[in-house]
Formats: structure tokens, sequence, C-alpha cells
């Protein structure tokens, strides 16, 4: 007898000798000989190094599972969403139109490996009005996934990213400042990205798009305002990547920015953060649809399933442990419903749900460069040395960080806020917010983010610095 006719044996209840009878449900048996008969059809004539399927002797129709020996889970798995959300949530759209786009028929170079764009799209939009020196505007600075539409207007009714803090009277107020919010470089919500087409093929860039930087969407920025006749900046307003993008604004152009402001963000990428954004990539790159980054225009070719995964594991980061314990607790779904491999509990449905609402909201290659981008971020390495980057950065900076983010952790902004005092800069301010939203915070909390943002925009104290002779 050779090794595949004594694990079928075992199998099906011979072993060592003795004679276990297995009493298994009609509906169950036919399950297994239906699926078994297919796989024997389609059976190859080399042996595959996979086990075969047990063969399930015939059962008679006096048998049930009330007094079955054995009594296993049903094999359909329909995971489909089953609880309705609850609770605060950021507002992303996928915009369509609405924007302006700016466009440079020059060619664009780019921070890694000689990259080099034969154009350069950046999408746009503004409120408010620009006064007549041009010394009143506020660049909000977009996150990963946000587009430019931080706010409503009259070519786009939809509700923005920051609806609530950008407006007549909000953080960033447009009674007083004109205010702009681009797509970043490699987006795909109007600007120059893997989605977008390249004049050199007129096809899509797809992967063959060059490595994106941080530096890169900023030189891409105020490629914008040069065409827009703002020579200074009031002020640059970021959060998570946007904040990175204001501290390497006000590090690069020291002399076009009045003060910024770096909410849940960093001076370096981390560790922590890089692998839980590699972790993201990989369920993209994984998915059998992503095809190298080709899947556009081919009709049922799309990387859904690697998308979701992702913004799953995105979602983990996004919140925090204190919230889900208030708002999911260990609910069930469904409390009397059968224990299956699906899901069981309320927090694991409302990841399925985030993961399913975004994954065909963003470009999955935009996700790949940004999130890449966003890695390689070091403001030290494009000066020198993290000193001479600081020392550059001459004007006020709020740095605003939340005692519960996961993604970007509270130590990170002290440490950002520390290197600034360091370099001699003496009008630093720092908050340290308790929110329990976790990284989300800049997008939620009104309060905490919204006052003092509007705080540190419209105040101009005469003196600045610390009253006493010791150093910091």
């Amino acid at each position: 007898m050779n090794k595949r006719q004594i694990f079928k044996f075992f199998l099906n209840g011979i072993s060592c000798g003795e004679l276990n009878v297995f009493k298994i449900s009609t509906r169950s048996i036919s399950q297994s000989k239906t699926l078994y008969q297919r796989e024997k059809d389609a059976e190859p004539d080399f042996d595959l190094p996979q086990l075969d399927t047990p063969c399930y002797p015939e059962s008679t129709s006096d048998e049930t599972n009330t007094d079955a020996d054995f009594c296993g889970l049903e094999t359909d798995f329909p995971c489909l969403t089953r609880n309705k959300l609850s609770g605060p949530e950021p507002e992303y759209q996928n915009v369509q139109g609405g924007y302006k786009v700016f466009t440079s028929n020059e060619p664009f170079h780019m921070r890694y490996n000689n990259g080099k764009l034969p154009e350069l799209k950046i999408a746009y939009e503004t409120w408010g009005e620009l006064n007549e020196d041009r010394s009143n505007a506020v660049l909000i600075q977009a996150g990963l996934s946000a587009s430019s539409h931080a706010r409503s207007h009259p070519e786009n009714g939809e509700p923005g990213w920051w609806e609530k803090f950008v407006g007549p009277g909000c953080a960033v107020d447009t009674n007083k400042h004109f205010i702009i919010c681009t797509n970043n470089l490699g987006g795909c919500y109007g600007s120059s990205g893997p989605s977008t087409i390249n004049p050199i093929t007129n096809q899509r860039y797809s992967t063959t798009f060059p490595v994106v930087s941080i530096m890169d969407m900023v030189n891409a920025q105020f490629l914008l305002l040069d065409h827009l006749g703002i020579n200074r900046l009031y002020a640059s307003v970021g959060s998570s990547l946007g904040g990175m993008l204001s501290l390497m604004s006000a590090a690069l152009y020291p002399e076009r920015i009045d003060r910024f402001v770096s909410i849940s963000s960093c001076a370096v990428s981390h560790p922590s953060s890089v692998a839980i954004r590699y972790l993201q990539r990989k369920c993209i790159m994984s998915d059998p649809n992503w095809n190298k980054g080709y899947y556009y225009d081919k009709k049922g070719s799309y990387p859904k399933m690697g998308m979701k995964l992702a913004r799953e594991i995105a979602t983990m980061t996004y919140r925090s442990g204190p919230e889900w314990d208030q708002r999911f607790g260990r609910n069930f779904i469904e409390k009397s419903a059968n224990v299956s491999l699906c899901p069981t509990f309320t927090i694991e449905s409302y990841l399925e749900h985030q993961g399913e609402s975004f994954s065909t909201k963003f470009d999955p290659n935009s996700l790949l460069y940004i999130s890449k981008a966003m890695d390689l971020f070091d403001i030290g390495e494009e000066f020198g040395s993290t000193k001479e980057a600081f020392n550059r950065i001459v004007c006020p900076a709020m740095i605003l960080g939340v005692q519960t983010d996961i993604l970007f952790p509270i130590w990170q902004q002290r440490h950002l806020a520390r290197l600034l005092q360091e370099s001699g800069n003496p009008a630093v301010t720092f908050y340290e917010l308790n929110s329990i939203y976790g990284h989300d915070t800049f997008l939620l909390d009104l309060n905490g983010v919204g006052a003092a943002v509007k705080g540190f925009l419209e105040t101009d104290l005469k003196e600045k610095g610390w009253l006493t002779k010791h150093k910091l």
C-alpha cells in the first residue's frame, strides 16, 4: 500500500487497525462529492503535491446531525458587511471635477533615479479672495488619499475633506485668507500621477511614472504659486503627509513662508509607520489584478481585493484602541448567529466596510507611489544633516500631536518641536491633544485642532520666545 492509499484510509476512519465510522450529514457529503468530482474531472495526468480530497461513504436518510459523531462547519462564507456605520467619519470624495489645473509644459525633474516628467499638471481649488499685495495666501497641504477638494464651493457642492475647518469664521478663515489646496503630485484627482496620460506615448504612465518624493511635491506646488503670482505664503498648514509637506516647504523655501503648521506628522519616517505602509503596498502588489500596475482600461482587471485589504490595515492605524473600546467593545454582529470564520464582532465588520467603501475611490498605483514618498521622507537627508535642515527654518511654527495616534505617535511631534527649538527658532508652539480619535483627530476635532490652528494663524505677537535667561 502506497502513502496516498494509506492517507485515504486514514481520512476515511481507518487508523492503527481500528475502524472509526464517521456519520456526516447528507448535505455535507453531497457538497464534498460535488467538489471532489470537479477536481477529479480537471485532474492532470501527473501527480500534484497537494493531498487528495477524501471521498466519504454514502449516508443513509436516517442519519442526522443530532446523532452524528462529527459535525463540522458549513463551508460557504458570505462575509458581507451587516452593520451600519456609527460615529463620525471623515469626508473623502472621489472628485471628478470642480478643480482647476495648472499645466507646465517644461520638463519637471524629480528627486530620485534622475526621474523626469515631460510635463507637469497640478489640480487645485481656491476659496476666499487674494488681497491687493497678495500676502494673505494660505496653502492647505492634503494627506495621502485626499484631493484638492478641502471645502465645498459652487463648482463642487460635495463636502470637502476639511469642510468644517475651512470657511467664513472657521479655523482657516476665508474672510481673511485666500485658501489654496492642491492634489499632490502622484495623486489621482487631476494632478500628474500613474493614471494620467504620458504625452510622449499617449498611454497612461502606470508604473513607468517616476518615483515621487516629498521634495518633488513641494517643488510642484511652488511652481503653481509662481503661476498664481504669489511670492510669499502667509502660512502652510498640513496634517500627516501634509505636515511633512509643510515642514519641507519651510526648509526648502524659507524666504517664501511666514509661518507653518504641522499636525500629526514627523521629521523623519520611522520603522513602525514604514512597516505599516509596506504591508499596504504588498496587499496591492500581491493582487493578481494589479498586473505590475497595468490594470487601467481593462474590464474586470482592477486590484480591488488588494486595495480593500490595504485600506483595512490603514484604518487600524487611523483610529485608537480607546475609541474601539467605547464604540465597539466586544459587541457581536448577530448575537444569536452561529459562529463562523466570517466576521463575528462589529469591529471586524467596520473594517470590512471601510475597505470596501474606499477600494474604488482611490487609485491603487497612487497609493503605492505616495505611501513610498512618505516612507522615504527624512528632512535631514535633503540638506546634508538634520541640524542644517532645521537651521533653515526661521518662521514661526506650530506642531500639534495626539496622544492616541498610532501611525504617528506623540513622541514624534515632541521630537519635531524640540528640533525646531534647539535650532534657535524663538517662535515654536507645541500642542498635545488627548483626543480619542487617534490619527484621524485632525479630520474630526474642531475644538482641539480647529481652535489651535485658528489661534496660531490669527495671532501676530510683537515679542516671541521665553522670558528666561536659560536656554531650553
